[in-house]
């Protein structure tokens, strides 16, 4: 898969699945809301503060993150960090008309808070073949883009 192929399955993905060890190191896996982007290598998800997943990250950040479209059988699982972000501006820019029915406080709400995923390395695969997706192959193909809704995007 090329980069921009890469790049047209995440954005046409709604669902990523998020991967992580939880407090006692087991494996755990979260189906996410994931359409905010900033190329393939950061990735936006809005979730309750005081969900599980959250507390797990926190104190171990490590992570992968896998977008799949099960009709073309492609997919890729990018490898990295994520970050939690209690700031505003993050939430701001997830934030939708409605989502009061789950952060009642709005978009103060403390149990508000958005997750950021950010990949260092990934690995791809499609019926044509598989392969790795490297730190500078990252960094190259997402110098110079800011978060967008991709999905919004592959929709037009």
């Amino acid at each position: 898969m090329t980069h921009d192929e890469i790049m047209h399955l995440i954005d046409r993905s709604l669902f990523a699945t998020i991967g992580y060890a939880d407090e006692q190191g087991r494996q755990n896996v979260r189906r996410v809301f994931c359409v905010w982007h900033k190329g393939m290598g950061r990735h936006l998800i809005s979730t309750n503060t005081s969900s599980s997943h959250v507390k797990s990250l926190m104190q171990h950040p490590e992570s992968c993150l896998y977008f799949a479209d099960d009709t073309s059988f492609e997919g890729i699982c990018l490898y990295g960090k994520t970050v939690i972000h209690f700031e505003r501006e993050y939430k701001e820019l997830l934030w939708n008309e409605g989502d009061e029915k789950y952060y009642p406080g709005g978009i103060d709400d403390e149990d508000y808070c958005i997750m950021e995923f950010i990949a260092d390395s990934g690995r791809f695969y499609r019926y044509d073949g598989k392969g790795d997706l490297l730190k500078n192959d990252i960094e190259r193909y997402d110098c110079g883009k800011e978060f967008e809704n991709g999905y919004s995007k592959s929709e037009k």
